[in-house]
C-alpha cells in the first residue's frame, strides 16, 4: 500500500477518534492534541502525562499553517484541546484570531516567564531556541560579524545568505530589530542586507549553514537547533560542515541575541479544559520540559532545568535579549511590510 495512503488512512483513524471522544468530553479523560511537533522523545512525554493523570491523548500531526488552518475551518465545532506550534509569531496570529482561551494557573504563571508567555495567558513557551550566526571559518572572522546590524555592513559586501525574509523565523527577527532600533533604522538595516547578499534567499536554516560550510557566502543566520542537530548527526558530512563553520552569539555587547519558543495553548473551544490546563502544567514540569527542549535541541524555559544535551552544553552561556516575546510577536505585521518594502524576498 502506498506511504501517502497509509497516512491518509492514518489521519482519517484518528480524525474519527477525535469526534468520538468529544462526545464525552464531560469526564475529562481525553485530551485531543494537534501538534506541529513530530519528534521521537514526545512519545515518552506523552506516556508519561497518560500514566501520572489517566487521561488519554488523541493527537493530529501537522505543520503550524495546516494546523492553524484546520482550526479556521472547524470553528466551533473543532474537538481541539490543545495547540502547540513553534515560533511567537505563530503563537500571537493565532491569538489575534481568537483561537485561544485564557488559561488560569499558579503553576504556569509560577514556572513560566513572564517575557515567555503571552500578557493575558493564553499561550505559554515550553521551549526557546536562539538566531545565531554562522560564519566560514576559511572565509570569514567571527569579528566581522558581532550583531545582526552588522551583517549590513560593507566589509559584508557579497557575503550574506539568509532564508526569505517572509519566514516567520526571518519576521520575529525583524520584529525585535524594529523593536531595538526603531522601523526607520531596522529599514536601513534591511535593505543593506539585502545588498550585501550572496545570492537570493532561498532555503531553509540547515541550508545556510551548508552554504557557508561550501563557501556560497560567509556568513548566515540560522536558529541554534539546526546548528546542534548537525552537530549530534551521525553523517559523516554533516560533522564536516560543523568543522568549517563557526558560531556567534550577536548583540552581546547591547540588548542579546534574540530569542524565539516553542509553545502551547488552549483552544477556545476545548471541550476537555481541564484535561487541556492539566498537559499544559505538565509541560511546564522538570520532566517534561527535559523531554521537551531536547526534543529539537532547544533550552528548557523553566529556570530551574538544565538540559541533558552535551551538544548543545557546548555552546556554552550568552547573554539572551529579554525583550517580551509577545512585543516581538506583535511587530511581525510591520516586519512583513518592511521586508517587502527591503526586497527580502
Amino acid at each position: 500500500m502506498p506511504n501517502r495512503l497509509i497516512r491518509t488512512l492514518r489521519l482519517i483513524a484518528v480524525t474519527s477518534a477525535l469526534v468520538t471522544s468529544s462526545a464525552s468530553a464531560q469526564d475529562n479523560k481525553v485530551l485531543n492534541l494537534y501538534s506541529a511537533r513530530h519528534y521521537d522523545t514526545d512519545e515518552a512525554l506523552y506516556a508519561n502525562f497518560t500514566k501520572a493523570t489517566g487521561i488519554r491523548i488523541n493527537r493530529i500531526e501537522m505543520g503550524d499553517e495546516a494546523l492553524l488552518e484546520r482550526l479556521r475551518n472547524e470553528g466551533a465545532n473543532s474537538p481541539a484541546d490543545v495547540l502547540l506550534i513553534v515560533d511567537a509569531s505563530r503563537l500571537y496570529a493565532a491569538e489575534q484570531a481568537g483561537l485561544f482561551a485564557p488559561v488560569k494557573s499558579p503553576v504556569l504563571e509560577q514556572r513560566i516567564p513572564a517575557d515567555l508567555r503571552s500578557p493575558a495567558n493564553t499561550w505559554f513557551a515550553f521551549s526557546s531556541r536562539a538566531r545565531i550566526l554562522v560564519y566560514s571559518k576559511a572565509a570569514a572572522f567571527p569579528q566581522d560579524v558581532q550583531s545582526y546590524e552588522d551583517l549590513a555592513a560593507p566589509r559584508n559586501k557579497g557575503k550574506v545568505c539568509t532564508r526569505p525574509g517572509s519566514h516567520p523565523y526571518m519576521l520575529s527577527l525583524v520584529a525585535s530589530v524594529i523593536a531595538h532600533d526603531g522601523e526607520q533604522r531596522a529599514e536601513q538595516w534591511a535593505r543593506a542586507t539585502v545588498a550585501n547578499m550572496a545570492r537570493p534567499p532561498r532555503g531553509g536554516d540547515t541550508d545556510q549553514i551548508k552554504a557557508v560550510a561550501s563557501g556560497e557566502c560567509a556568513v548566515a543566520l540560522t536558529n541554534s537547533y539546526y546548528y546542534v542537530r548537525l552537530m549530534r548527526s551521525k553523517k559523516p558530512e554533516d560533522r564536516a560542515v560543523v568543522e568549517k563553520v563557526g558560531v556567534v552569539w550577536p548583540n552581546q555587547s547591547n540588548y542579546g541575541t534574540h530569542i524565539n519558543v516553542s509553545g502551547g495553548a488552549m483552544l477556545r473551544n476545548a471541550p476537555n479544559k481541564i484535561a487541556a490546563v492539566k498537559f499544559l502544567e505538565y509541560l511546564a514540569s522538570d520532566e517534561a520540559q527535559i523531554y521537551f527542549a531536547d526534543g529539537n535541541n532547544e533550552w528548557p524555559v523553566v529556570k530551574t532545568v538544565k538540559p541533558r544535551n552535551p551538544e548543545l552544553e557546548s555552546l556554552g552561556a550568552f547573554k539572551a535579549d529579554r525583550l517580551p516575546i509577545a512585543e516581538i510577536a506583535s511587530r511581525t505585521v510591520a516586519a512583513q511590510k518592511l521586508v517587502d518594502r527591503a526586497g527580502w524576498r
